[in-house]
């Protein structure tokens, strides 16, 4: 299977040993109710695929029925844990954490709510800062329309929060950033309405940078900001323009075999036609 067979949103690369692993939405089945499983892929080379392979079913009784959206594969103290957004019919988008001994699975439910209950947010991502652990995530603009990344310390064992959410920066503050031109249509939201998504950080030459996707001059893009102190907190400082300016987005960045610096996004941004694409990162 090529990278052009497979349809998925926000892909997300997990290298161990010699084999990558690929996890992401399934572009067919999350639009609407009713998902119930995570996939992942496996490969040698980023361009020939094993897969799709079930690597979270939801188990009888489990809240979330809806919004299987953006995992993302970590190797943590042993285990491998899965950062995920869920929803269900009478709970709002937030983040919840699985967990396995294996990148394939199977994954079970793990962590508590690590978003308010009360927010909507999405597109959850960790980031590890010597001892301490870092969720960071969209707080989407069904609650907030400037599209704000926020963050929270998580407790060592990934189970819990530790802290309340702090704002990071919103959507406006890049100069790339515009409104949602369909807010009114799709939405029903009048007036400027931003959207932040798919954040990921990551170190390069001693500075931390973060990825991040929102609407450009020609739709879905995504941009790069980097943290003035050098830690989560920031203050971040949005470049001017997105590095990946059209029709593709929610990447994260990863080492290759080679040990170059490589950027997996979906493309193009068009319902039941998105593919993972793998890029250069050139900071």
């Amino acid at each position: 299977m090529k990278n052009q067979d497979i349809i998925i949103r926000d892909p997300f690369i997990l290298l161990v040993g010699d084999t990558y692993y690929m996890y992401g939405s399934n572009s067919l089945t999350l639009w609407e109710p009713g998902e119930e499983s995570f996939y992942c892929y496996k490969s040698r080379d980023l361009e020939n695929w094993e897969g799709p392979i079930e690597i979270f079913h939801k188990p009888e009784g489990f809240f979330a029925d809806r919004n299987y959206w953006a995992p993302e594969c970590i190797a943590y103290k042993g285990n491998y844990y899965l950062i995920t957004t869920f929803a269900s019919a009478d709970t709002k988008k937030g983040i919840y954490i699985l967990k396995a001994d294996h990148p394939e699975g199977p994954f079970l439910p793990y962590s508590s709510r690590l978003t308010p209950e009360d927010w909507t947010c999405i597109d959850g991502t960790v980031y590890v800062d010597g001892e301490r652990i870092f969720l960071v995530y969209s707080h989407s603009f069904e609650d907030s329309p400037t599209g704000d990344m926020c963050c929270q310390e998580l407790s060592a064992d990934l189970t819990h929060s530790l802290t309340e959410p702090s704002l990071l920066f919103s959507a406006p503050e890049a100069p790339w950033a515009h409104p949602v031109p369909f807010a009114k249509m799709e939405f029903g939201m009048d007036g400027d309405v931003y959207f932040t998504d798919g954040p990921f950080l990551f170190q390069k030459d001693g500075k931390l940078y973060m990825t991040w996707s929102s609407w450009g001059t020609n739709g879905y893009a995504v941009g790069l900001a980097v943290s003035e102190s050098g830690t989560v907190q920031g203050p971040w400082i949005q470049r001017e323009k997105p590095f990946f300016p059209e029709n593709g987005g929610h990447g994260m960045a990863f080492t290759d075999k080679e040990g170059n610096l490589r950027f997996a996004l979906h493309y193009p941004n068009d319902k039941f036609h998105e593919h993972p694409m793998f890029i250069d990162l050139t900071i």
